[in-house]
């Protein structure tokens, strides 16, 4: 296994240039230095962090455009994700604006939405849901995911945790823009410490959604 070293300041370059012509004929041009600056330190750092979180799938670079109206054929960042329950888990991502780290759950179906309805309904996992928001939320990391904007069926507008019951996906997330130490072993550091913080947010969604 090749130690991981940091991320180049190349590879937010990379991406940058990209933006700008993301085009088959830059791609081929410059796919050695995705290669080199991208691929290589992303693999490295999940492999650190295989041991405590899990394998890590490193996404590919093409965007399926199949049944997108949006044609252009590459991403614009570089995603890995640490898959412990359906659609739940860890994440990190480099773009041409630095590092951004999250967990959580991103995908659902009518199903596991009906068991994070009812989890977050419960007058016991709901409240630790609370808490374990607070406390990531205090830790720098932001709150999202998709909502619906009425309260949904089933469920009054005066429920205590309507805001929590209106999520569809629940994450949470924090960016480092352009940070210092991109190129250096402390990206190691900085990612394993974020993902600790989330662990009780990925942990209780893994729990409440039911495994792979």
């Amino acid at each position: 296994m090749v130690a991981f070293t940091g991320i180049p300041v190349a590879a937010l370059d990379f991406y940058e240039d990209l933006e700008a012509d993301n085009s088959k004929a830059w791609w081929a041009a410059h796919k050695d230095t995705y290669d080199e600056m991208v691929r290589r330190p992303m693999t490295a750092l999940v492999a650190e962090l295989e041991d405590e979180f899990g394998t890590a799938k490193l996404f590919r670079p093409y965007r399926d455009v199949r049944f997108s109206k949006d044609k252009i054929p590459y991403k614009t960042h570089q995603g890995a994700f640490v898959g412990l329950a359906q659609s739940c888990g860890y994440y990190v991502q480099i773009d041409p604006a630095g590092l951004m780290v999250a967990g959580g759950f991103y995908g659902s179906t009518s199903e596991t939405i009906a068991r994070y309805r009812a989890a977050v309904d419960d007058d016991v996992r709901g409240p630790e849901l609370e808490k374990i928001l607070v406390d990531v939320q205090k830790a720098g990391f932001t709150v999202g995911g998709d909502t619906l904007k009425t309260a949904p069926r089933g469920y009054t507008v005066d429920h205590p945790r309507i805001e929590l019951l209106r999520h569809k996906s629940l994450t949470a997330s924090r960016s480092f823009p352009s940070p210092s130490w991109l190129d250096s072993p402390r990206t190691l550091k900085e990612v394993q410490k974020s993902w600790r913080a989330l662990t009780p947010l990925v942990e209780w969604s893994g729990q409440v959604l039911g495994a792979n």
